[in-house]
């Protein structure tokens, strides 16, 4: 399946939110709040776009994949 470049962006986004949320529970640190600050307008902001990428990427689960050419 061809991805297009906000596909890629929003894969991007959910890879970093996830791992963000590994450590949380691994370790309980949160490295978006250590760089920039625990409720700050940035952090929430990041969170934001964090979920707005999770919510575009369920839509590539009911892309029609291209058929394989031979």
């Amino acid at each position: 399946m061809n991805r297009t470049p906000l596909d890629r962006l929003a894969l991007v986004i959910v890879i970093i939110g996830a791992l963000n949320w590994l450590l949380v529970g691994l370790f309980q640190y949160d490295l978006v709040a250590a760089i920039f600050g625990e409720s700050t307008f940035i952090t929430r902001a990041i969170y934001t776009i964090v979920g707005l990428g999770g919510l575009y990427s369920i839509s590539l689960l009911f892309r029609e994949s291209e058929p394989v050419r031979e």
